[in-house]
């Protein structure tokens, strides 16, 4: 696991490092709790998917063969926020409870800017607060310099016995440019090749990684991955928007539509005329309010999809979104035409309106079979809905979390369900096999006519 003493220690851009550095050797990514972007740029890093472990969404019982089935000869667990950092105040879901659950041996990257002697004692802390915690080694980052460097290896050497295993000196090539959620994605970062590359240049060269794959040699054999099921051959057909706008996707709920028999069709929501051929819709999040004015110019395929959802097209929408089937969005100033199915306009605010964990309950109003007791899912959203339809229905009450308007969530228009939940399916939270069995219930019907 790499971790840190807190948020924007550069641990992502290290992780990112890494994955490229081992990308020969096949090296597998996951990230901890809910996160889109920072799992896009290890997943562009390593070549392969990037996958989410989240004790809001999972349990014990999901955790361990999620991981053990997906897991490689070599892999990486990036955490979130500071190592000992989780909403329970027992440390319950913190990154050091999921290290010691899968016996990671952790590596603490820290940010030495401002930082000489005073590394030693942060690191004595970190390493009694928790004893069963196996901080195996430190990465020192953003050093000043040769004589910045020294100093901190002396200190570390003198007061420790934790083996300082690299030393990444400031370094524009390693920056990485930060938005309202976080860092800007992969897709907006211009040059990504050649940005990974100097990551996994730098960073490999500042490493020793011969040190992290004997540390990394120390974690315990996993027990055998559960048995696969391969996936049926298709009978339904979901469009989903893949493009630089729309991109918040769990690849794991992706290759849950596989296992229930559904066939993703991706489009641009900018450039395509009309949607592909499809029994269904899926729009996830992302950050449509960057590409307010490509959006709204594709008037063909913002049409396409008002008709079809007006025509009882069944369709689930996340956070972005659901902002883009609202009548309008506002931006900086900037307002424009969306899809129109929603009775709402969506207005990008300065401060997150909604952010954090979530739980709701469903109504009785929900369009797909749910089971009664209350969810968990996530939010993290700057904009709010104004001019609500008084007549739109809502699938959620938000127990939890903000929603649409701080009771509920889950918008309901015709066969469309668009809410500022970020759903996760898991064996006990299956929303995406419900949803395509819903998708497969009114194809029967025959919504198309």
């Amino acid at each position: 696991m790499i971790a840190a003493a807190h948020k924007s220690s550069g641990k992502t851009v290290v992780s990112t490092g890494l994955a490229a550095a081992f990308t020969a050797r096949g090296i597998t990514t996951f990230k901890k709790g809910p996160d889109y972007i920072d799992p896009m740029w290890l997943s562009q890093a390593s070549g392969r998917p990037c996958y989410n472990l989240d004790f809001n969404t999972m349990c014990g019982e999901d955790l361990l063969p999620f991981f053990t089935a997906r897991a490689g000869d070599l892999t990486l667990v990036e955490a979130n926020k500071g190592l000992y950092d989780g909403v329970a105040m027992d440390g319950a879901d913190s990154n050091a409870a999921l290290a010691k659950y899968l016996e990671l041996p952790v590596i603490l990257v820290i940010d030495c800017a401002g930082m000489t002697r005073g590394i030693a004692p942060l690191l004595l802390g970190y390493r009694t607060f928790d004893p069963w915690v196996n901080i195996a080694g430190v990465i020192l980052n953003k050093v000043g310099g040769p004589r910045h460097e020294k100093k901190l290896r002396e200190a570390v050497a003198r007061y420790t016995d934790i083996p300082v295993v690299g030393a990444v000196h400031r370094n524009r090539r390693l920056e990485i440019g930060e938005r309202h959620l976080g860092l800007t994605t992969p897709a907006e970062s211009g040059e990504l090749e050649a940005m990974i590359s100097g990551f996994g240049e730098i960073v490999g060269g500042s490493v020793d990684i011969e040190a992290l794959l004997k540390i990394a040699d120390t974690a315990p054999d996993l027990p055998d991955p559960p048995a696969q099921k391969p996936a049926p051959d298709p009978d339904v057909t979901i469009a989903i928007a893949r493009d630089r706008a729309f991109g918040f996707y769990y690849p794991d709920d992706l290759e849950a539509f596989a296992q229930a028999g559904a066939k993703l069709v991706p489009f641009d929501a900018m450039r395509d005329p009309v949607l592909p051929e499809c029994d269904g819709l899926f729009i996830g999040g992302g950050f449509p309010e960057m590409f307010i004015e490509e959006l709204s110019d594709n008037e063909s395929l913002r049409a396409d999809i008002a008709d079809k959802i007006a025509a009882g097209m069944p369709t689930y929408a996340e956070c972005g979104g659901l902002m883009y089937l609202c009548r309008s969005m506002t931006h900086n100033g900037t307002t424009a035409p969306m899809v129109g199915a929603i009775g709402a306009d969506a207005i990008m605010e300065r401060r997150p309106q909604g952010r954090g964990y979530t739980r709701f309950s469903n109504r009785a109003e929900h369009p797909w079979p749910e089971c009664p007791e209350v969810r968990a899912a996530h939010e993290f959203h700057y904009a709010r809905l104004d001019n609500l339809d008084p007549a739109l229905g809502y699938a959620r009450n938000i127990t939890r979390g903000y929603g649409v308007d701080g009771k509920h969530d889950g918008i309901l228009v015709h066969n469309t369900l668009a809410g500022f939940c970020h759903l996760r399916a898991t064996g006990r939270r299956p929303w995406v096999p419900r949803f395509v069995d819903f998708v497969r219930r009114l194809k029967l019907t025959d919504w198309k006519k």
